[in-house]
């Protein structure tokens, strides 16, 4: 079959917050015609589907931040289609597309990825056991509540013990579901202490099981159970009809690895530098498609600062070739931005640690050269975001080794 074949000036892929502020910041700055891709039906990613307060400003929920969002980016001039997939390349800034309108061949100047983030799901993560219906993912089960308003279940165990995961527990028991317990391989849960008090000693007296994995899923057409492996080696069965996998966020890559992006073994995501632009000249990565996941607000801003380096690139700035890779030492997980270059912006790093750590101090060093030495003053947990300030960036010896970050 044919491809229609056309172009435009910036193609965005992604219309969750960051693909959205990106479009909206370079739509209104005349920087050329802008086009945004959304797989989905309906524009605005995750928030869609998350309908606590607490979005943008305090007292908006997802729905209302995802539609402004939406609004700023169509006010901008930017054109914003959904159901449109972008299933792979055709040239370094050539995407194949499928829609509604048939199947597409688009030339941009500059390619923004904005592909976001997904959740493991059951076989990702190697769980035996049958296909029975009740296996679900946050995401899954917001979309069956908040936007289909299907019947989930009647009693359910949350897997993870994340932000995400207290999320999937209020969610469920919006829909009346009762919650068996949290589930966690860690040895605490990764939110507050008053947090997980309040959902273990409150109205919900959900328990939390730390230091267990689910290691099967029992039941045939339905869920009837998960069994549990203590970090003792006992084992338990609990008793439910549904469960929910949650967390163990990964960048959605695919497409970026498709086109030959270069990506970075520890985000799993596109390697980019502080200017978000990855290794393939005139393709950026923003927003939680390079680190998985960070709240909506902060891809957000991301997707708004992306936007000044896609208009020096249009206006004729170089392509940085190389650059000085930042890697994150154990018990950090990963860094991003992770790429330095000559010039690119400093900005402000985020980092994910596999282990708590009380108020810890994070070195940046270079062959052995102290850049930066940084305090941070409170405690962090896995899965919690913790950020480094980026003035350091300067420092960098474009002919030296990685740049390494350590907890001193």
């Amino acid at each position: 079959m044919l491809r229609r074949q056309r172009s435009v000036d910036i193609l965005v892929v992604g219309a969750g917050p960051a693909g959205l502020a990106a479009a909206a910041r370079l739509a209104a700055s005349g920087a050329g015609t802008v086009e945004v891709l959304e797989r989905d039906a309906r524009a605005g990613g995750v928030p869609r589907h998350c309908h606590r307060r607490g979005f943008g400003r305090w007292g908006v929920t997802g729905p209302q931040y995802a539609e402004s969002l939406v609004e700023a980016a169509l006010g901008g001039g930017a054109a914003v289609r959904t159901g449109v997939s972008a299933t792979g390349w055709a040239g370094p800034l050539c995407l194949e597309t499928t829609g509604p309108h048939g199947l597409e061949r688009i030339t941009a100047r500059a390619v923004v990825l904005a592909t976001g983030a997904r959740e493991r799901p059951r076989s990702a993560r190697l769980v035996p056991g049958t296909r029975p219906a009740g296996v679900l993912t946050t995401g899954e089960l917001q979309q069956a509540v908040h936007v289909y308003g299907q019947e989930i279940g009647t009693r359910a165990v949350v897997v993870g013990a994340e932000p995400v995961s207290y999320a999937a527990l209020s969610t469920l028991r919006r829909a009346g579901v009762e919650v068996a317990a949290l589930v966690t391989e860690e040895a605490r849960a990764q939110v507050g202490r008053v947090r997980a008090a309040s959902t273990r000693l409150g109205v919900a007296r959900v328990p939390l099981l730390t230091g267990a994995v689910v290691t099967e899923l029992l039941g045939r057409g339905r869920l009837s159970g998960v069994r549990l492996r203590r970090r003792d080696g006992r084992e338990r069965v609990l008793a439910c009809d549904t469960v929910v996998f949650t967390g163990d966020f990964v960048p959605d890559h695919e497409l970026a690895r498709r086109g030959g992006v270069l990506l970075d073994p520890g985000t799993r995501g596109p390697a980019v530098d502080g200017s978000f632009r990855t290794a393939s000249p005139g393709v950026f990565a923003v927003g939680n498609g390079v680190h998985a996941v960070e709240p909506a607000g902060v891809a957000a801003g991301e997707g708004a600062r992306v936007a000044e380096a896609v208009r020096g690139h249009l206006g004729g700035a170089g392509w940085p070739s190389g650059g000085v890779p930042v890697v994150a030492e154990t018990p950090l997980r990963w860094v991003a931005p992770n790429r330095i270059v000559p010039g690119a912006a400093g900005g402000r790093f985020v980092l994910r640690t596999a282990e708590a750590l009380g108020c810890p101090v994070l070195v940046v060093l270079q062959d052995g050269r102290c850049l930066h030495r940084q305090r941070v003053r409170r405690r962090i947990l896995p899965n919690q975001g913790v950020y480094l300030s980026g003035g350091w960036a300067g420092k960098v010896d474009a002919g030296g080794g990685p740049v390494r970050v350590v907890v001193g």
